[in-house]
């Protein structure tokens, strides 16, 4: 007998302040999806992973050789920043990394949300706003909003996990319990994971390199709970993650090579060494909150603290300085082989009070109403790391050889403790004209205590043209602050120049060294979005969906190139008397247009008797830089300021098109899952640059394809396995010498490790 037909509906709330019908009735377009089976079957066993495999509008690129970016996955929508999406979880602001992806990382100058702190079986769903969305929610909406649904549902599960690639290493193991319990009425759900990632090497036998996944180590809890209070509901998430993780550096050469005595000792490593940075990380995530009736309209009261903090212990190391002392002073060239070198930590709290009300029969069918405040507070500290990690103690200039070799450490000068306070108003309405027409609309006032106010506004609109058919568009201003990340980080280390010893820089906002080369305070960046878009339902089980958009950026903040004596000798001169030989910094100095088509389509069908569930997914998407205005100290230098090198990781950090084509098909107790997933191409600069001769790094397209087996024992108990990247698809191979990681090719498109393999078991208690 054919499997039943069944309406796919879903109850969606992001971009709306009340509940609508289902993704293809909503005035923006929205992806709804659910986490389940890829908790209980998928062969990623991280959030991000799981969302590059399905959303063709989500990217992630796992990092490798990449100054500790390759401990936290980058993520974006729309090809923009990561720090341009805005990550909510049950509709509460979520704090960002206290990492800025800096040299050699994808999404470089930003700082992101860490998803992959959130274990999957605590997932109830994601769901992707897909819209300009600051008017709603505030800073960073430019591209989208992700809202991560918790669970809360009676009953216990767990899942244990084996995985690793086809060439021996990286293997993953993971171990997660998702408990649901009734208290007072309500639920408590808790949700324990432990998840050990191994290191993989794909570097070549004749190269002192480690390319491939960094090894990291979760340790996770999360609870998340509703209980009644009379009238109303006392609700409340609670998150802590600790981490410990480990990326390899660059290589550094043995004897014979001009490592030595620059960055290596002969004593210690004769044959060379790779560094680790290795990040111990804790990421913490509170929510309280009660909503109720007040007469007519409901309240939401809440409380959101995020913590993140990550500190750099830098081993297999040395300091050549330190070493190459030593050794002149008589003694064997021995320096420590592991040093504290500091770290950083961002810290967020945020209010909410939030009242909506329906009125039934205003302007038309029925309006919605929608107002509220937010106050927030932020701080960002840098840590110093021991003497030992920076200082240049044998002064001879021998350049690069202070600090730890890998990563030097923070020094004295670049502690910061910095805080900013926030403070927004907005209002919000939804009516419903007709049967056939809704409008949305939306205003929102905000003002920061280190820049200043901003006001942003959105007006979105659908028309049901028929009953299987819908057409939708929506208009937008939006902003992003800066972070304090951006603002204050600051990382110095000492060279040696013409025998003089000269820091490089790159200079916190507002400091001397900013100051002095004319930099102005950074200021939010403003954009203007625009969505034009249709859905198509012609039967309860098919869907179809396909929207245009379009998004500027204005006074985008970039991380600069390094100024010195070579490529602005007047700005040198004045930098060199505050014994600064290189200096960079976070400016806002570029416009940028994004425009593309997101495609999805789906349909729940009968094959042989047996269901059969098919999906499309494909975005389109083309950003370009279409002005660089450098402030008038740096006017005539925009070469500098943004090189080929950097527009090119703007514009195309990642694929400028990508689809996922998914079967699943179940036959009694069997399920199987095939998915198909095509990168687009992108090109990347080189070291050398177009300048001078040295051709960009173009990637071609790739086609990559995971397939898995699931296999119910009992209605309880499920097995599954299978593989990702099936056909051991590669990036296309480069030269070695001009890529971001010195390797043959870099992180992009689905990474660079081939074929991994893995078993799962889903017990439900």
């Amino acid at each position: 007998m054919a499997a039943p037909q069944q309406p796919m509906q879903t109850v969606s709330v992001v971009g709306s302040r009340r509940a609508t019908s289902s993704a293809t009735d909503t005035v923006v377009p929205i992806d709804v999806i659910p986490m389940t089976a890829a908790a209980e079957k998928g062969g990623q066993f991280d959030l991000s992973q799981t969302l590059t495999n399905i959303s063709p509008s989500f990217n992630s690129t796992r990092q490798s050789g990449a100054d500790g970016a390759d401990l936290v996955d980058s993520a974006a929508l729309r090809g923009l920043g990561s720090d341009q999406t805005l990550v909510l979880v049950n509709g509460k602001r979520r704090h960002t990394s206290s990492l800025v992806n800096l040299f050699g990382a994808r999404n470089r100058g930003n700082t992101g949300t860490d998803l992959n702190a959130i274990p999957m079986l605590a997932i109830r769903d994601v769901q992707v706003l897909r819209d300009g969305a600051a008017a709603q929610y505030g800073s960073d909406a430019i591209a989208g909003v992700m809202d991560i649904g918790l669970k809360k549902s009676l009953g216990c599960e767990a899942v244990t996990g084996y995985g690793q690639y086809s060439a021996g290493d990286g293997e993953n193991w993971l171990a997660s319990a998702y408990c649901g319990i009734a208290v007072g009425g309500g639920v408590v759900g808790i949700t324990a994971e432990y998840l050990d990632r191994g290191r993989s090497d794909r570097s070549e036998p004749d190269n002192p390199r480690i390319i491939g996944d960094s090894k990291t180590e979760n340790q996770t809890l999360y609870v998340n709970g509703e209980i009644p209070t009379g009238p109303g509901k006392f609700y409340f998430t609670g998150g802590l993650q600790k981490r410990d993780a480990s990326s390899a550096a660059f290589g550094r050469g043995g004897i014979g090579s001009d490592d030595i005595p620059s960055r290596n000792s002969a004593a210690m490593y004769p044959e060379g060494f790779v560094p680790f940075i290795n990040g111990d990380m804790d990421d913490r995530y509170a929510i309280v909150g009660h909503r109720a009736q007040l007469g007519e309209w409901t309240a939401d009261l809440s409380q959101t603290y995020g913590y993140s903090r990550l500190m750099y212990d830098i081993s297999n190391t040395l300091n050549a300085s330190i070493a190459n002392a030593d050794l002149l002073g008589g003694g064997q060239g021995i320096s420590p082989d592991h040093f504290d070198a500091g770290g950083f930590s961002f810290e967020q709290w945020t209010t909410n009070a939030d009242f909506s009300r329906y009125y039934d029969g205003v302007l038309g069918k029925g309006l919605n109403v929608a107002f509220g405040g937010e106050y927030r507070v932020e701080k960002y500290k840098i840590f110093a790391g021991e003497q030992g990690s920076y200082v240049d103690a044998d002064g001879v200039g021998n350049g690069g050889n202070a600090g730890s070799q890998g990563f030097p450490g923070f020094q004295p000068g670049d502690v910061t403790n910095a805080r900013r306070h926030s403070t927004a108003l907005y209002l919000d309405m939804e009516a419903d004209l007709t049967d056939a027409a809704k409008v949305q609309g939306a205003v929102r006032w905000e003002k920061y205590s280190d820049f200043g106010s901003t006001v942003t506004g959105k007006l979105a609109g659908s028309y049901r043209v028929a009953p299987t058919a819908l057409l939708r568009a929506s208009a937008s201003t939006g902003f992003r602050a800066p972070s304090l990340q951006q603002a204050y980080f600051s990382s110095t280390f000492t060279d040696f120049i013409g025998g003089v010893p000269t820091d490089v820089v790159l200079a916190p906002n507002g400091g001397a060294v900013a100051t002095l080369a004319g930099i102005p305070k950074l200021k939010e960046e403003k954009s203007t979005s625009f969505t034009l878009g249709t859905t198509w339902t012609p039967t309860p089980s098919i869907s179809v969906t396909a929207d245009l958009y379009q998004i500027r950026i204005k006074d985008r903040i970039v991380l600069s190139g390094r100024f010195d004596a070579d490529n602005y000798p007047e700005l040198a001169a004045r930098l060199s008397t505050l014994g600064v030989g290189q200096a960079q910094f976070f400016v806002n100095s570029v416009d940028t247009k994004t425009q593309g088509l997101d495609l999805t389509a789906s349909h729940r069908g009968t094959l042989f008797g047996n269901r059969l569930t098919t999906f499309l997914a494909a975005n389109f998407s083309k950003t370009t830089v279409e002005d660089i205005h450098a402030p008038s100290s740096l006017t005539g230098y925009e070469d500098v300021l943004l090189s080929e090198r950097e527009r090119l990781f703007i514009e195309q950090g990642g694929p400028r098109r990508k689809a996922t084509l998914g079967f699943s098909y179940a036959t009694g107790p069997l399920d199987t899952d095939f998915k198909i997933i095509h990168f687009g191409p992108q090109t990347l600069g080189t070291f050398s640059g177009t300048a001078a001769g040295v051709p960009n790094l173009y990637y071609e397209a790739k086609t990559s394809a995971d397939l898995s087996f699931s296999y119910s024992v009992t209605p309880n108990i499920k097995f599954s396995a299978g593989a990702n990247n099936i056909f051991g698809a590669k990036p296309t191979a480069q030269n070695a010498d001009e890529t971001d990681n010195g390797f043959k090719y870099d992180s992009v498109q689905f990474g660079l490790n081939g074929t991994s393999y893995f078993a799962r078991l889903h017990v439900k208690f």
